[in-house]
């Protein structure tokens, strides 16, 4: 069967190119090397991270990793209670997304609640906690300053009590850099909890709620130097066309509905809370089982993977294609 391969780099929507291809000579290994000699590289094939998407029950702990390079990190994040101290970030701007559950920011820039589905930044250097309530959320540290690319749903507010039950109490504040990760606090110490969050009355700045595209097609909402962060809505019965993006990693998370992710470096089955890391330069593509949404992060750099891996892809074969792509029952 031919398909088509577009080629892409992070800073265009727009493909450098677009190529015929045999997809599956264009997903088999290479013909063997003139006299014997393998002249490639052997990869192993994409691994997928999970993490369950409702909460279960669990004493409080720091986010987990699940991606990271000295620039960047992606975390997975699961609370019911009050995070244990303020955090302020002196090199990296944290961008939130909402998974499920109920989560409140508080901040000098004012107060948001979130729903499942949406996105907010804190700006480098603005204090913040979280009181969650059976919420699961990511958060990708990015190194600031970011730009906010789509307008915003709503934006923080002056809200007091910021949740039903707050009293002002004894609480620290963090400072930290190297994106807040363990042994790179640089201070705590307690501070006046009701002076920081009475703040935003003197900040104009607000923050913003931003969401990811309905439509089908690609959204970009955020981006900062050689990285960008969106989301991308799928439907069923969709081409299956190619993406080959020449300067980036791309981390994709899916956030909701199912699809099989078919690549040079095998083919694997996604379904809500899994995770999977493409390298720059593989050519892949999807076939969207049910309609749905992922979330995309574009990185320059490699962003190597630090959690513990769920399952591996399936390796290529005609059958494995087929049954991906529902021709094995025609």
């Amino acid at each position: 069967m031919h398909v088509v391969e577009d080629v892409v780099v992070m800073g265009s929507d727009q493909p450098l190119y677009s190529v015929e291809r045999d997809e599956h000579l264009l997903l088999s290994p290479p013909h063997p090397g003139r006299g014997g000699k393998q002249l490639w590289s052997d990869h192993p094939p994409l691994t997928v991270v999970h993490f369950p998407q409702q909460y279960e029950p669990r004493p409080f702990a720091p986010p987990r990793g699940v991606y990271e390079n000295d620039e960047s990190r992606v975390e997975w994040q699961t609370m019911n209670g009050r995070q244990p101290f303020y955090h302020r970030n002196c090199d990296v701007e944290e961008i939130g997304y909402q998974i499920a559950g109920e989560r409140t920011l508080l901040s000098e820039l004012g107060i948001i609640e979130f729903q499942p589905g949406e996105f907010s930044r804190i700006p480098r250097g603005v204090a913040h906690d979280n009181y969650g309530r059976q919420d699961s959320h990511l958060l990708f540290y990015l190194a600031a300053p970011a730009t906010e690319l789509v307008a915003g749903v709503r934006t923080s507010q002056p809200v007091s009590p910021p949740f039903p039950g707050w009293e002002p109490g004894p609480v620290n504040e963090s400072v930290t850099q190297c994106m807040g990760a363990h042994g790179h606090d640089i201070t705590m110490f307690p501070v006046d909890e009701q002076l920081l969050l009475d703040r935003v009355h003197q900040e104009r700045e607000r923050m913003a709620v931003l969401r990811g595209g309905d439509e089908p097609g690609r959204t970009w909402l955020y981006e900062v130097p050689k990285m960008r962060l969106g989301t991308v809505t799928v439907e069923p019965g969709a081409p299956r066309r190619y993406r080959r993006t020449l300067d980036a990693d791309e981390i994709q998370y899916q956030a909701s509905g199912r699809r099989t992710l078919i690549t040079q470096r095998g083919i694997v089955d996604l379904g809500p809370g899994d995770f999977v890391r493409i390298p720059l330069g593989v050519a892949h593509a999807n076939v969207n089982i049910e309609a749905g949404q992922y979330i995309t992060l574009l990185s320059h750099r490699e962003l190597p993977q630090v959690a513990e891996t769920a399952r591996t892809a399936d390796p290529y074969s005609p059958q494995r294609l087929a049954s991906a792509t529902g021709e094995a029952d025609r």
